[in-house]
């Protein structure tokens, strides 16, 4: 290796190397852009200084509650402040964050809280009755609730728990941060969203979290004070550590409740917004906006999607209206957004349908990930002719540190050196990935997956159905909406309507069917369900 034939005296000491942390980010954008703004919702404007020191309380608080270095910490919030504060504050005190996706059911909920093991949760009035029914389910020690109110929306508090702004009062200023003494240990537990069974629990660690951050900067062509609006949910891969990277570039956070086309051209035209992240939904959103919903602005928002390839026709129409489209690619397990679609002047003549098909791919690995490529599954790259297909495979300082409590399944994720995503794609020959097809059954709805086998395996408890398979069906809307395909049992009747309300008594919405078809399922010689067969079908519906 390239260590030169004396180094006596050059090793690591307390001058020449600190561990990695985001948290490193709020404690220099407080000493130099103490009064600037950096979080603005509604009438709630916090300078940098602010913003430290409601962080600094946090942290002080969740000490006051019993909460230790290596506990964890989780939140079932929307994109509001306190959301924000988390981020900081939980590792501050050493803790580890778990932002929960506020769109699960109870019993998810319920196993999320177990398997993590909270000590305490910090939660919207508006989620309050799921999480409090959770609690009641959960076999191990309840956390102790904290209410976050939103009188910004008129989401008051219940009066029933300790109130967020309270529990910040309890908090000392003076508070020394809790740093990390070796980078790889956790910042935040994520939990996918259960593709196959149980969601399993992303575990990432302040190194990753520091370097994604400031790797997505260079992707973004991020210059000084952006103005960022926080679309992406903050509970989904830590808002593809969007959070954290603020402070590194002085940029103000303007946070976002409810995500409708107004409150993103509101926030555009009055808080000068440079950039956000969303699904392609969010796009489709935008371009079907009515008049009175639009506002003027006259600079370029730049934007950056992922979630599902954006249809071209939606990039077409998005770019006039003044959006530049990024697209990115990545999972909860690689921290968000690990590849980019990276434009280049050689495409700048194209337009219309052969631009937005150049922007659709998913591109090139990102500045802080090693190498990402697609695989046999011999794990031998695929030719990049564009027609050969794999399995795209990550490798780098972006990837997580495993799944939490599960070895076996962090051992197969891993194997052969790289992460295995599971997701389908091509490669061109200019080495840009494609995807060609979502790992077989996974159906993405509005940036969130679903997983076919659990809505499925909820059909099957209702007493006429025998059979039960579940496909992705475009929608204009989501993208993709779950469509289920029936077969009876004899001598059964069910309706539409009736199997979509027994779904829901049991699914969060989302994952709901909103199509039900009866007939015979196709089935291969084995029986086999031939759900390609069904996708065709779903797609003429």
């Amino acid at each position: 290796m390239g260590w030169m034939a004396d180094e006596t005296g050059l090793g690591k000491n307390a001058a020449n190397y600190v561990p990695l942390t985001p948290l490193s980010f709020l404690n220099r954008a407080a000493q130099i852009y103490p009064d600037e703004l950096a979080v603005v919702y509604g009438p709630h404007r916090k300078t940098y200084r602010e913003y430290r020191d409601r962080v600094t309380r946090l942290g002080s608080a969740l000490v006051k509650l019993g909460v230790a270095p290596g506990d964890v910490v989780a939140t079932m919030l929307p994109n509001i402040p306190a959301q924000a504060e988390a981020h900081f504050g939980v590792p501050a005190c050493g803790a580890v964050l778990n932002t929960i996706n506020t769109r699960l059911d109870v019993d998810t909920v319920a196993y999320i809280l177990d398997h993590g093991g909270a000590k305490v949760l910090l939660c919207d009035p508006q989620f309050l009755p799921v999480a409090a029914e959770a609690i009641e389910r959960m076999e191990g020690p309840a956390p102790t609730v904290i209410e976050v109110a939103d009188d910004h929306e008129g989401v008051h508090a219940h009066g029933h728990y300790t109130e967020y702004e309270d529990l910040l009062a309890s908090g000392d200023p003076e508070f020394g941060w809790i740093m990390p003494e070796d980078e790889w240990e956790s910042i935040s537990l994520n939990y996918t969203s259960g593709t196959t069974g149980r969601p399993k629990g992303v575990v990432y660690h302040h190194r990753g979290a520091y370097l994604n951050a400031m790797g997505q900067v260079l992707s973004w062509r991020m210059v000084l004070r952006p103005r960022y609006l926080t679309i992406v949910p903050l509970f989904h891969c830590n808002g593809w550590c969007h959070t954290w990277m603020m402070p590194a570039v002085g940029g103000t956070l303007v946070c976002c409740r409810d995500i409708t086309a107004k409150a993103i051209f509101d926030a555009i035209a009055d808080e000068g917004v440079s950039h956000f992240g969303g699904a392609p939904i969010v796009l489709n959103m935008l371009v079907n906006a009515p008049e009175a919903e639009r506002r003027p602005f006259d600079h370029v928002v730049e934007v950056f999607t992922a979630g599902a390839p954006p249809a071209p026709a939606t990039l077409a129409k998005i770019e006039p209206m003044g959006f530049n489209i990024t697209q990115v690619y990545g999972l909860t397990e690689t921290y968000g957004p690990a590849t980019e679609c990276t434009w280049g002047p050689q495409w700048d003549h194209l337009t219309g349908d052969d631009r937005a098909a150049k922007k659709a791919r998913q591109g090139v690995a990102m500045p802080f990930m090693e190498h990402i490529t697609v695989h046999d599954s011999a794990g031998a790259e695929i030719p990049a002719d564009a027609t050969a297909q794999g399995e795209i495979v990550f490798r780098g300082n972006g990837v997580m540190k495993g799944y939490l409590k599960n070895p076996e399944a962090t051992q197969e994720a891993f194997k052969g050196g790289y992460f295995h995503s599971g997701d389908i794609a091509i490669l061109h020959p200019d080495s840009y990935l494609q995807i060609a097809d979502r790992a077989k059954d996974i159906i993405i709805s509005g940036g969130e997956n679903i997983s076919s086998v659990e809505v499925e395996s909820t059909l099957m408890g209702h007493d006429a159905v025998l059979l039960a398979a579940v496909v992705a069906k475009p929608d204009e809307k989501w993208g993709e909406v779950p469509c289920a395909f029936i077969e009876l049992k004899d001598g059964h009747d069910a309706t539409e309507e009736e199997l979509i309300a027994f779904a829901r008594q049991k699914l969060a919405g989302f994952k709901t069917p909103k199509k039900v078809v009866f007939q015979e399922l196709p089935k291969t010689s084995t029986g086999k369900i031939q759900k390609f067969e069904l996708r065709k079908l779903a797609k003429t519906m």
